[in-house]
């Protein structure tokens, strides 16, 4: 990259510019927001040879996602190879200059400003405002358009009384000749100019790796727009309730089919010819994944999944395994699934792990089995003393990925439970049921750390919410059960559903939540247990197992 180059150019320059295409706001800019009241006062600073502050242009042959047009006017495309001027900082005031310059007409929030009815006032002096948006008390016979000012025909600067003649002609030059002070950036890559543009407006968001992108993968020939690709993936997506896909999990997608690593600065640095080749096999092996884990793992939503980055190395091996996977690779790839959920293995350093984790996925595609050497540990201790309920965990996302599996039926009718992402969201969402009841065990135990204890995974199902609110509230199970018991012939089923066994021998009928805790979490290591292949990395939570089963049957 060169070092900035100070440059300046004149209204006409400048003008035209922008007219042919030369000068460009890429779409990461934010919108124009100056109302025609700021533009005026741009106008005046100008008419009067005030300094309004530096341009940064970065000048580059790269097409990036821009401004396609302002208001009523087309911004055309340049020429092929030419380079452009892509507006760094300065977006608000450039663009308040070309509206009032040219009288455009822009349209916001349903509210029309027309920059054509921005006027000098010729009785103005030096201390007033010259450039005025308000007709009313001044004589109209002394107020004339800007836009005629500039481009009108002689008659009309010639039917001005004469006494304004030396007026109109000096503000005329002082406008077309307004030196523009511009900082030129040269032969900088994509990832400079941005960070450029974040620095600049630090006070502001800073831009996103999609928000850049967007802007760099953008082709008006190959009808690529990264940003109107996604929302049609994510539309697609929503159709089976996995609308929650992040644009980042996206990319690293993306990032990890081309070169089997999803950093930020690998992402940045993708080709773009090849990002858009690959993009719709890209957006079908993410499908075919979103769809894996809503019919094979019964994952109904994806705010459920425990990281939305499980959908990357899954993607990777639909992209290369176009059909369900069978036999030995489904059995490494459930169990692959499992580690990563239950280690929270993406809570942080997601790149690297991701990368190194498509190297295991390489070897379930060739059906040999990965090494991990990470351990996890779902034993019923585990699960007893790690069981704090909040749904922004990875760890209880994944149990309750496990209770999801089962298909929860209704309590009272054997009905299948709705879940959506809506009610997903929160732990304290009326769908999340307490089995025992929080205000029922409020007055029930006195137990060391007891807030734990009731807010524990182990306490949730999931229910309706018409059942939670009405027919549960604060009553016993016990109670509420011996209702359902009556009203459900299928009960046994139902609770089953719930990974809830047998009624007595789960301490309902005895209300005696201990016992309830134990005999969930054995079912509960149960199910974890047929989804995972023993390895060496496991032989704790092994050794856990066996201890407590000494201790049970003593």
């Amino acid at each position: 990259m060169k070092l900035p180059e100070p440059v300046s150019r004149t209204f006409t320059g400048l003008i035209a510019d922008i007219e042919n295409g030369q000068i460009k706001i890429p779409q990461f800019q934010r919108e124009f927001v100056w109302d025609i009241n700021k533009s005026a006062k741009l106008m005046d600073s100008i008419v009067k040879g005030y300094p309004i502050g530096t341009f940064i242009f970065w000048k580059t042959n790269e097409r990036l996602r821009a401004v396609r047009n302002l208001g009523d006017s087309d911004l055309p495309e340049p020429d092929e190879g030419d380079f452009i001027d892509y507006v760094l900082d300065g977006q608000q005031r450039l663009t308040s200059l070309f509206a009032t310059l040219k009288g455009l007409k822009i349209e916001r929030n349903g509210k029309v400003d027309n920059y054509d009815e921005v006027y000098i006032n010729l009785d103005a002096d030096e201390d007033d405002e010259i450039v005025i948006i308000d007709k009313e008390n001044y004589d109209q016979s002394a107020l004339i358009r800007l836009t005629d000012l500039l481009y009108g025909p002689l008659s009309i600067l010639f039917g001005f009384n004469e006494k304004y003649h030396s007026k109109l002609q000096e503000y005329k030059t002082r406008i077309e000749a307004y030196s523009y002070s511009i900082i030129l950036i040269r032969d900088a890559e994509l990832d400079v100019a941005t960070e450029i543009f974040t620095r600049i407006n630090e006070g502001g968001k800073a831009l996103t790796v999609f928000e850049i992108m967007v802007a760099k993968t953008f082709d008006a020939k190959k009808n690529f727009d990264l940003a109107e690709k996604y929302d049609a993936l994510i539309e697609n997506l929503s159709s089976i309730n996995y609308e929650t896909i992040s644009d980042a999990t996206v990319l690293q997608t993306v990032s990890i089919l081309l070169e089997k690593e999803c950093t930020r600065k690998t992402i940045l640095k993708l080709d773009k010819k090849k990002f858009i080749e690959i993009w719709d096999n890209a957006v079908d092996a993410i499908e075919k994944a979103a769809e894996y884990f809503k019919g094979y793992y019964r994952i109904p939503v994806s705010q459920l999944l425990p990281y939305n980055s499980l959908i990357i190395p899954f993607s990777y091996f639909f992209y290369h395994h176009k059909d369900k996977p069978t036999g030995i690779k489904q059995k490494y790839l459930q169990d692959f699934f499992w580690r990563v959920s239950l280690a929270t293995r993406y809570s942080s350093g997601v790149e690297g792990k991701i990368a190194q984790d498509i190297k295991r996925i390489d070897k379930i595609l060739n059906e040999e089995l990965p090494y991990y050497d990470w351990t996890i540990d779902y034993s019923v201790n585990k699960l007893e003393q790690s069981g704090w309920f909040s749904t922004g965990s990875s760890w209880i996302k994944s149990l309750l990925c496990i209770y999801a599996y089962q298909q929860p039926k209704s309590f009272n009718d054997d009905s299948i439970v709705n879940i959506s992402n809506d009610w997903l969201k929160q732990a304290n969402s009326k769908n999340y049921h307490h089995f025992f009841p929080k205000a029922f065990l409020e007055k029930k135990i006195d137990w060391e750390h007891k807030q734990f204890w009731i807010n524990h995974i182990l306490n949730i199902t999931i229910v309706d919410d018409f059942l939670n609110k009405r027919e549960i509230a604060a009553k016993a199970p016990s109670i509420y059960m011996k209702k359902f018991n009556s009203q459900n012939t299928e009960i046994k089923s139902t609770m089953k559903t719930h990974l809830i066994g047998d009624l007595d021998k789960f301490g309902i009928w005895e209300d005696d939540y201990g016992k309830f805790l134990k005999q969930r979490a054995k079912l509960l290591n149960k199910e974890i247990s047929k989804r995972i292949i023993p390895q060496e990395a496991d032989n704790l939570s092994e050794e856990l197992e066996y201890l407590e089963q000494q201790i049970d049957n003593s």
